[in-house]
């Protein structure tokens, strides 16, 4: 079966996102000393700049900028904190490159109001809008696409695929009450959050049942554990791994995918692209 492939276009005011003539690409920009794969390598503020640009050379539609790691065992920062880290990142970054699509990766909703007048454009929140209940308001106001990550405090599952969309479904709810344009609603699975080894691959089989939830879907699996687990092989060492995730879940129709290693996925992702857009005719809402 063809993937459902959905069209937006997102409009800013330096910049356009098109989604649905090919996949995107999200670069990851983590300026946090912590994270678990690159923490302390760009929570310098001009080194976390240069590295933005690069990934854009390299072909990113879109950085995606972080000032919190989310690792599991990772320590909660305050939000003065978070914002003394993606602020300066966010404000330099707009001013090198108008025209760079930039999102905040945080669940705060105050963090990302702020990051939104700095420059950034997008709200990627890995709690689907559940941790900060004024996030959805955040983000109807400033009109932007809302990245709404499955997540949960348990791992109590009855049916994974099932209960993965019946969480979506709950996020989509509270954003959608909250005045957000369901439009500008993008999912993740949470590839990494919430499962283990066997779930986390189990997800990845369900890619297909999240794509038919009305909304396009984004995927971030760059260096998981999961990968790593079942290569055995460091989060430096897995690009083959990633790659392979990112073609499985291209063809199960995820329009975005998130990742480490900006210009080695993209040819993935170009061959992927090549068989899935050009060659036929999709079906697009």
């Amino acid at each position: 079966m063809k993937p459902v492939i959905y069209r937006r276009n997102y409009r800013f005011k330096d910049s356009e996102l098109v989604l649905g003539d090919r996949t995107l690409i999200m670069g990851i920009l983590n300026v946090t000393p912590d994270s678990f794969s690159d923490g302390g390598l760009w929570n310098e503020p001009d080194r976390a700049v240069e590295h933005a640009l690069q990934m854009a050379a390299e072909g990113a539609d879109i950085i995606d900028i972080g000032g919190e790691s989310t690792r599991p065992g990772h320590q909660p920062v305050s939000m003065e904190e978070e914002l003394e880290r993606v602020l300066p990142v966010i404000e330099s970054i707009h001013r090198a490159a108008p025209h760079l699509v930039l999102s905040i990766d945080t669940y705060k909703a105050e963090v990302a109001r702020q990051a939104l007048q700095a420059g950034a454009h997008l709200i990627n929140d890995v709690w689907g809008g559940k941790a900060d209940r004024d996030m959805g308001a955040v983000a109807a106001e400033a009109g932007c696409p809302f990245i709404l990550m499955h997540n949960r405090h348990d791992r109590n599952y009855k049916d994974l695929a099932a209960d993965m969309s019946a969480d979506l479904k709950e996020s989509i709810d509270m954003a959608l009450a909250a005045g957000v344009k369901p439009e500008n609603i993008i999912l993740d699975p949470g590839i990494g959050f919430a499962k283990d080894y066997t779930e986390n691959l189990q997800a990845m089989m369900a890619l297909d049942s999240l794509t038919e939830l009305g909304y396009p879907v984004l995927l971030a699996t760059s260096r998981k554990k999961f990968i790593r687990t079942a290569l055995g092989l460091p989060a430096d060492d897995v690009v083959e791994g990633t790659a392979a995730t990112v073609a499985f879940g291209i063809a199960q129709g995820c329009q975005i995918v998130r990742v480490h290693d900006v210009s080695l996925i993209k040819r993935t992702v170009q061959m992927c692209d090549a068989m899935l857009y050009a060659a036929s005719p999709q079906v697009r809402k």
